[in-house]
């Protein structure tokens, strides 16, 4: 740490708090603010969301006592604060490196991580496991669910605060409301506040100790009554209900058995110490609904907490990022959309809360009517893709590959069986950077492949990705194209005409010897085959396009006229095109040397890409130490 700070250098651990006074506070949130900006404008990583949670981290860890007390942040892009304040602040410097602490709650990584997070909406489900697992041993620590940037939007957490409010036991909900996900939240839940400066007023009055204690004696007095006290609880709870409508609004967690507090300011440590001192009192559940603003203490973060959500390295100063010398696979499938969409009016776009990261915001802008953002919900965006394809039009869903993990059933069931036109783009595919285990697109090969009705495409280039979207325009059946998160070329090496499940040749010079590309690889294959060529080694290189459905007559034809074949791909080994390849040849009785590059039976870990393809063989160098040893 380069920085001097005069409060944020003596905590070592959540219990060095207790003892510092408001204005001690005051001055360690604004070291960790100034912390969380220096580490992330070197290594990238999340930014405005980390700077709108500062003072609910400080407050929380000075009332509660983790670990006892189970803390478990939703999604988990928002927990700088909390590795700050648990011991972790001299590792920040190497977060999200290789070898380097986590961008997200990690129990690996330290006992005040309870629960690994990386994917939305899962953090009440795993705090109320958590807090019943408690009562059943005898425990007395409590377990609390931060969540918020959208999350409240999926479908899990209804189900699981339906869940919570039946078993009343006393969790703690802290609902982190700052009108944003990743892009400005949308949807009925976020676009009506749920309670005004009365109801804040109200809820905090019936979590005081006074009240407590009276409602219980009060309860316990007249519901004993026979007769009278079951007549007197339904009336009383309509009485409750009856006002709280008069004055608060409609309020969803009450409905579901929930006491109520809130809103309150985010940002005043003083009324979050007063609130969940109160709260932690209680032996009910309650949602605790704090107002926080996305970015703050940043100015450029808090202008456009969208662009500083997750970012790459930048400029303190300015808060400009570094210029790329070309565009990315998620850039040139933003430009080909809208070119598409200029010249058929059928065409729809859906993405869950994520239209930068997925390159849809040009869409968004051009043709708001045919966008839908339908919050982090990915399951509901399938399905309601299922129906727009049923409609008449041609939806193109944009969903990272990682969060496309969350919608299987609904893609199977909603899409496939009914055979429906539904195109899928699934961005960051195959080996991503920086976000670690929870974030990798290695697995939608090994999912989707098997599952009938589905055309998977993997571009090499950004001219090959044109062809296959107009390709998949076409066709009256799902489609699912994968994009890696990286640079794309732009070689006119790969222009040939799509056909049904047929690769293109990219080099054919009669060898022996047959090099296969399969997406995302496709420097990787070229630099082993350039290298090889200098050694006076000849190959062709074959790029493969189509996962599924594949030509196995063509398919046969190929491999059947070489001695040796080396594939690469950025997926799972474990029922990955390579392994369908291994089988087919092994079906096909094809005289070959075999052998294919693939990703290894573990989460590949954070690292840069190059890293996460080294850590898997999957480099050029060893493309061609195969070869060699196949030809010796």
């Amino acid at each position: 740490m380069s920085l001097e700070y005069t409060i944020l250098s003596k905590i070592n651990d959540p219990q060095d708090l207790k003892a510092l006074k408001s204005k001690e506070l005051k001055v360690l949130a604004a070291e960790i603010r100034e912390r969380i900006i220096d580490v992330v404008s070197k290594n990238g990583g999340h930014l405005a969301s980390n700077l709108g949670v500062v003072e609910l981290a400080i407050a929380l860890h000075k009332i509660y006592d983790s670990p006892h007390d189970a803390i478990v942040w939703d999604v988990g892009h928002q927990c700088y604060p909390h590795k700050i304040l648990t011991g972790r602040n001299a590792s920040m410097d190497n977060i999200r490196q290789k070898d380097g602490i986590s961008g997200f709650p990690k129990r690996t990584e330290s006992l005040h991580d309870v629960f690994d997070t990386g994917h939305s909406s899962t953090s009440i489900s795993a705090a109320l496991g958590i807090l019943a697992g408690k009562k059943l041993t005898g425990d007395k620590g409590k377990a609390l669910a931060v969540i918020g940037d959208g999350s409240m939007t999926g479908g899990m957490a209804f189900e699981a605060l339906n869940h919570a409010g039946y078993l009343k036991n006393d969790l703690v909900v802290v609902l982190n409301d700052n009108n944003m996900s990743i892009s400005p939240n949308v949807g009925a839940l976020s676009s009506r506040p749920y309670l005004g400066y009365i109801s804040s007023l109200i809820s905090r009055f019936t979590i005081s100790r006074a009240y407590t204690a009276w409602k219980k004696i009060f309860e316990y007095s007249i519901y004993k009554i026979p007769f009278i006290g079951p007549f007197w609880k339904n009336l009383t709870k309509r009485i409750k209900k009856g006002f709280k409508a008069l004055l608060l609004k409609e309020n969803i967690f009450s409905d579901l058995g929930f006491e109520y507090v809130g809103p309150i300011n985010g940002h005043n440590l003083k009324l979050l110490e007063k609130v969940f001192r109160r709260v932690k009192r209680l032996d009910t559940p309650v949602v605790v609904h704090v107002r926080t603003v996305k970015g703050r203490g940043y100015e450029y973060a808090e202008g456009d907490p969208t662009m500083y959500h997750g970012v790459s390295p930048f400029s303190i100063v300015d808060g400009k990022f570094d210029k790329k010398s070309s565009l990315t696979y998620t850039e040139a499938f933003s430009a080909f959309l809208l070119e598409f969409a200029s010249k058929n009016q059928n065409i729809t776009a859906i993405t869950a809360a994520m239209g930068p990261g997925t390159g849809l915001s040009s869409f968004q802008a051009r043709y708001p009517k045919r966008f839908f953002d339908v919050g982090i919900a990915e399951q509901h965006a399938v399905t309601f893709a299922g129906g727009l394809a049923v409609a008449g039009m041609r939806p193109v869903v944009a969903i990272y590959s990682t969060f496309m993990q969350r919608a299987v059933d609904q893609l199977i069931h909603d899409v496939a069986i009914p055979c429906l036109p539904v195109m899928f783009v699934a961005s960051r595919a195959g080996l991503v950077d920086g976000d670690g285990e929870t974030h990798q697109g290695v697995f939608d090969v090994a999912m989707f492949r098997s599952v009938p009705n589905m055309t998977i495409l993997a571009p090499a280039g950004g001219s090959e990705l044109g062809l296959m979207m107009e390709y998949c325009l076409t066709i009256f059946s799902p489609s699912y194209i994968r994009l890696p998160k990286s640079l794309c070329s732009f070689s006119s090496l790969l222009n040939k005409p799509v056909e049904r499940g047929r690769g293109i040749f990219i080099h054919k010079k009669n060898s022996d010897t047959l090099l296969v590309v399969v997406g995302g690889v496709f420097e990787i294959v070229e630099d082993a085959g350039n290298m090889l060529g200098r050694e006076g080694i000849v190959t062709d290189v074959y790029n493969q396009r189509f996962i599924k459905p594949v030509d196995e007559a063509h398919l046969f034809s190929v491999l059947s006229s070489y001695k040796h074949v080396v594939l690469a791909e950025d997926a799972s080994e474990i029922a990955g095109f390579g392994e369908y390849v291994a089988s087919f040849i092994e079906r096909k009785k094809i005289t070959v040397n075999y052998h294919y590059f693939s990703c290894g039976d573990f989460f590949p870990p954070q690292a840069t890409r190059s890293e996460l393809f080294e850590m898997n063989g999957i480099t050029a160098e060893n493309i061609c130490e195969k070869v060699k040893e196949f030809i010796s």
